[in-house]
């Protein structure tokens, strides 16, 4: 009987390190962030939602019409100047803020990525050495299996030979 061919010592030290990072491993992304960076997701939390962007249009509208209709004394009046400026300053600094958070989200992505790819290849590992243990069982099994019907035959040819005689 042949045997599969075992993991190799270098898959088995793998395996043996992925198990016990397995173990050492809690990812903690979320505890050891400064403050630029709790900021820099809680504008990117902020801007990038429904609410900002109702509430940013409707300040909008208002700052318009207020100056367009001229109900009150328009202080910015046609073509916004003012407005224009105030969206550029706000253009400048969230844009910045949001490419930080993105650059932060991708890395942990990346690390994600990473440990999911750990995970792959320890899932392979333990499937084949699970093979292995299955086929060394079978093989086990198929020699027991011989070894009684060999001996159940010379149980047989006994019996046939003080049946002859």
């Amino acid at each position: 009987m042949s045997h599969a061919p075992s993991l190799t010592p270098e898959d088995e030290q793998l395996l043996h390190e992925l198990r016990q990072q397995r173990r050492r491993h809690r990812a903690k992304h979320h505890d050891g962030l400064s403050f630029g960076q709790r900021l820099a997701d809680g504008v990117a939390a902020t801007v990038g939602s429904w609410r900002f962007i109702i509430a940013q249009s409707v300040l909008l509208f208002l700052w318009i019409v207020l100056n367009v209709v001229g109900w009150i004394q328009a202080w910015d009046p046609y073509p916004f100047i003012l407005l224009n400026l105030a969206l550029s300053f706000q253009a400048a600094y969230s844009a910045p803020i949001l490419m930080m958070s993105q650059n932060r989200q991708a890395e942990i992505d990346r690390h994600h990525a990473e440990v999911d790819y750990k995970i792959n290849i320890k899932a392979e590992l333990e499937i084949e050495q699970l093979h292995q243990k299955i086929d060394l069982l079978r093989e086990q099994e198929v020699v027991r299996l011989t070894r009684a019907v060999e001996l159940l035959l010379q149980r047989l040819d006994a019996e046939a030979g003080k049946g002859a005689a």
